[in-house]
């Protein structure tokens, strides 16, 4: 009954979620409180107030027609119009409204991407660790995912390697910064250095390779850090965005990408995108929310939030003696393992109450994600926990 394509994928469900599920048959057994569930990239700093101000005006002052009906299946005009004015204000860009098209989030965006440009047997590298659900978007058009070595000592991408694994058949190559699962935002020099490798085996190919850049995370960045803007650095590249996290709106399924006019074929690339979109069965992405998100277009999050939660988790984890990199955005620890079983490092957390991601989820073994998008009390709850499993190792 179940098709080929879909059984490998029932065998490797995703981690993340198995995790998710189990920290609530825990959550049964011990108490909520007792439980402390890191797993999930939840967001749990509410969505700013103009959010819940924005649909309620809209339901009083919209015509209920247009709200809840049909639009074009790039979204409205004028919100890709307000969300193109934002970009240029923010990055310097010159961006319209015919440059954008909303999606159903990200996830949806990547995908709408991988139709409109493979064929089967292409190629798409990417450079671990990496959300895990890539490879299910690739295979969904028949490419083929090819993946580039961690590289531990700072988790800016392997660009040697990345250069050698290019071949005739690599059509895409798929980045996010900030990062998932580490946080590390890639620094300028990375980016320019990428893109230059990418003209040069371009122009040695004969070939047009589209850079994705994933974005759900550029607004979370901490410290004055400076996310770059991908589509200034590399004419071929396609921004991938969600609301999830920038305005805590996961559930929402909100988001866009952006083609730009420099882009090879960017007129025929954004009419096949735009019928990707319909075709795929979403149509359209949702209009209330997309309306929502116009008259929210320059608020944020509070994340002064999460970089308190990531202050008190990352000083106390190197204090235990654990050792990790202090992020720079998202909202998650990308911490290494004591021992050398990683399956045995998690199953030890498990019996502390604390539920943490394996690294080999992200292909990057020898590692743990830990998401600290939970209240601050959870991880002050936490750290006892925390240092009686680094004891079990130290002792």
């Amino acid at each position: 009954m179940i098709s080929e394509k879909m059984q490998p994928m029932i065998k490797n469900n995703s981690a993340i979620r198995a995790m998710f599920e189990e920290g609530k048959k825990m959550a049964a057994i011990y108490g909520a409180e007792n439980v402390y569930d890191f797993s999930l990239g939840n967001p749990n700093v509410p969505a700013p107030e103009c959010v819940k101000q924005a649909i309620v005006d809209i339901l009083n002052e919209e015509d209920p027609v247009m709200v809840h009906g049909y639009m074009s299946n790039t979204g409205f005009e004028d919100v890709r119009r307000a969300i193109a004015d934002n970009l240029n204000k923010r990055f310097g860009t010159t961006f319209s409204q015919d440059n954008l098209i909303m999606t159903v989030g990200a996830a949806s965006g990547i995908n709408v991407v991988l139709k409109t440009i493979l064929n089967p047997g292409d190629e798409v590298l990417t450079f671990a660790p990496f959300f895990v659900e890539y490879g299910s978007y690739v295979r969904n058009y028949d490419g083929n995912l090819v993946i580039v070595s961690p590289n531990t000592v700072d988790f800016q991408p392997n660009l040697k390697e990345f250069e050698e694994k290019i071949t005739e058949k690599t059509k895409a190559v798929i980045i996010n910064t900030p990062n998932n699962p580490t946080g590390v935002v890639y620094s300028q020099e990375t980016i320019e250095a990428l893109a230059s490798i990418l003209e040069k085996k371009s122009a040695q190919l004969g070939t047009d390779i589209v850079l994705i850049s994933d974005e759900p995370y550029r607004e979370l960045a901490y410290d004055g850090v400076k996310v770059p803007f991908i589509t200034k650095f590399y004419k071929n590249t396609i921004i991938v965005y969600s609301y999830s996290k920038s305005l805590s709106l996961a559930g929402e399924r909100i988001g866009y990408i952006v083609i730009p006019d420099e882009m090879t074929d960017s007129k025929d690339v954004y009419t096949a995108a735009s019928i990707a979109n319909r075709v795929m069965g979403s149509v359209n992405a949702p209009s209330l929310i997309q309306r929502a998100v116009m008259r929210c277009v320059d608020a944020t999050t509070d994340i002064s939030i999460y970089d308190k939660n990531r202050n008190l988790l990352y000083n106390s984890l190197k204090e235990y003696g654990y050792e990790c990199i202090k992020p720079e955005g998202a909202f998650y620890l990308f911490v290494k393992i004591m021992g050398d079983d990683e399956a045995g490092f998690c199953e030890i957390c498990k019996k502390h109450h604390i539920l943490v991601v394996p690294g080999s989820s992200f292909f990057c073994p020898g590692y743990v994600r830990i998401s600290y998008c939970v209240t601050y009390e959870q991880i002050e709850r936490s750290l006892p926990a925390f240092q009686a499993v680094a004891q079990e190792f130290l002792k």
